[in-house]
């Protein structure tokens, strides 16, 4: 009698067999066995962390640091996650009882919709959308409805797109502005007209700006605005952020949560359970990024307004119109003049010149047409990479004019 169980597969859990794998990692899967590649794919920096978080682990290496920290986080930790927010956005969060350091912004998005939604219960994510959003919503056996954006409206969603979608069964808004996949930024007039909206509704919002320091233009000159510190907002909204983008520190895996204490308290229980703390020398390199690191910050982000500039001007130049991302470290070209779709142009592109991109659909239905082209890589390869674009779209344009 055979030991292995009949059927596998079959008896994956349905919440994760209706989840599609990740859209992103094919492209890059086929590209790490190609030569000579410039991926405009992954979403990482491609700067090393800033020296002082660097030397801060070493020490805490050395000083013996690698036990468990509180479950909540160090308290170090805490203290400047609510100096910095109240430093630059006027949002008051007691580090004792709204703050929770995080295994990465992943884990905070995960504790969050696990302790805000019953099974049934309906949360609205506006789309194209960073990838991870609605399984992880549908791990918690929640039902995902998605809100449409597009560029006429510079891919902000707006208050009616939000009422128009609503039911009996919404419980949750889920926001992440700047915006990944389309570096839109939400104008604060607009946040406060949804804010009317969540009011009426009763909503509660999670809100992912873990991009909230990557902003350019006019975004910069008027400053992010940050979602609790509308009056209405704070008291309803679950804040996520984490150290991975604005200081270079994806692989320490280190992020926050900041809530009202009921929610708070909600979330804390989850990461009890699930993850003890974060990992002890993230935290450590984390406390040092907020006190030493705010020059480094300020360095990066002018790098990547540079590599945007050369990218979005490139790409206009290519005949592929591209909306003006004002944050994050993305740009989402309309590729529809070559008469490719999102998938095709992406796998033709990687093929025929070795440059990854992602095809927008990855990101949801209103991505079709589009793809999303990363420039968190050097200035030098995203030059290389508009000349080959060029290239491939002028091909593709002129053969599809001759048909």
């Amino acid at each position: 009698m055979s030991s292995t169980p009949n059927g596998l597969a079959d008896r994956v859990a349905k919440r994760v067999q209706s989840v599609p794998p990740s859209g992103i990692r094919r492209f890059f899967e086929i590209a790490a066995t190609m030569d000579d590649v410039i991926s405009l794919g992954i979403g990482e920096p491609d700067f090393v962390s800033p020296e002082p978080i660097i030397q801060a682990g070493i020490e805490g290496l050395r000083s013996g640091k690698t036990s468990y920290t509180s479950n909540a986080g160090l308290q170090e930790l805490r203290d400047r996650i609510s100096g910095q927010l109240a430093d630059l956005y006027k949002v008051s969060y007691d580090p004792e009882k709204e703050i929770l350091v995080t295994v990465g912004v992943s884990e905070a998005m995960q504790l969050a919709m696990l302790a805000l939604l019953n099974p049934g219960d309906e949360i609205l994510i506006p789309e194209p959308c960073f990838v991870s959003y609605g399984p992880t919503a549908v791990f918690a056996d929640a039902t995902v409805t998605y809100v449409p954006t597009s560029v006429e409206h510079d891919f902000q969603v707006t208050a009616e797109d939000i009422e128009r979608h609503i039911s009996p069964q919404s419980k949750v808004l889920f926001l992440s502005y700047p915006n990944n996949p389309t570096g839109a930024v939400l104008r604060r007039e607009t946040l406060e007209e949804i804010a009317e909206v969540v009011v009426k509704h009763d909503l509660l919002v999670i809100s992912d700006e873990i991009y909230d320091r990557l902003i350019y233009g006019e975004a910069y000159e008027n400053g992010h605005t940050c979602l609790p510190s509308i009056d209405a907002l704070r008291e309803r909204t679950v804040l996520l952020g984490g150290f991975s983008k604005n200081y270079a520190m994806t692989g320490w895996r280190v992020g926050y949560v900041c809530a009202p204490e009921p929610l708070y308290r909600a979330m804390y229980k989850v990461h009890q359970y699930m993850v003890m703390s974060a990992p002890t020398l993230a935290q450590i390199g984390a406390a040092e990024a907020l006190k030493s690191c705010e020059s480094d910050v300020e360095e990066m982000r002018q790098a990547y307004d540079a590599r945007r500039r050369t990218l979005v001007d490139g790409l206009r130049a290519a005949g592929l119109p591209t909306f003006e991302p004002e944050g994050a470290f993305y740009c989402f070209p309309d590729i529809r003049s070559t008469g490719l779709s999102s998938e095709d142009f992406a796998q033709e592109l990687l093929q025929e010149e070795h440059v990854a991109v992602v095809p927008g659909p990855a990101f949801g239905a209103s991505g079709e047409g589009y793809v999303r082209c990363a420039y968190a890589t050097s200035l030098e390869n995203v030059e290389e990479a508009v000349t080959r674009i060029t290239r491939f779209a002028t091909r593709h344009q002129e053969s599809t004019a001759v048909a």
